[in-house]
């Protein structure tokens, strides 16, 4: 069974940076396109970023693009975010995504979903 587990999440300041990471089991990360979504309360989830290493796609949502980096270690069978310059705006929950792959359309495609870490952003 595939399962993703997000940690890394917290409390920060503006300004500040976080990497969250992505614990996967079930398949290995470096056969498939990984992802990050995000949700504020209130809202829908935003495609935030995807990989895709047989594409030669990175993807970032176009607010978050230079401040975030999307990665992952194939040894650890673990995908990251990090996340620098963090503004109150980020405030959401973040999940580690397994999309079918990173062209147009990607956020429509996620296969598999990480339960989700809490990133608070204050001013």
């Amino acid at each position: 069974e595939v399962q993703l587990v997000e940690s890394g999440g917290g409390s920060v300041q503006a300004g500040g940076s976080l990497r969250l990471s992505c614990a996967a089991s079930g398949f290995s990360c470096g056969g498939y396109a990984i992802g990050w979504f995000r949700q504020a309360p209130g809202k829908e989830r935003e495609g935030v970023s995807c990989f895709s290493s047989s594409g030669d796609t990175t993807y970032y949502v176009h607010s978050v693009n230079g401040r975030f980096t999307i990665s992952s270690d194939n040894a650890k069978n673990t995908m990251y975010l990090q996340m620098n310059s963090l503004k109150p705006e980020d405030t959401a929950v973040y999940y580690c995504v397994v999309p079918r792959g990173c062209r147009s359309g990607w956020s429509s495609t996620v296969e598999y979903w990480g339960q989700g870490t809490q990133v608070t952003v204050s001013s």
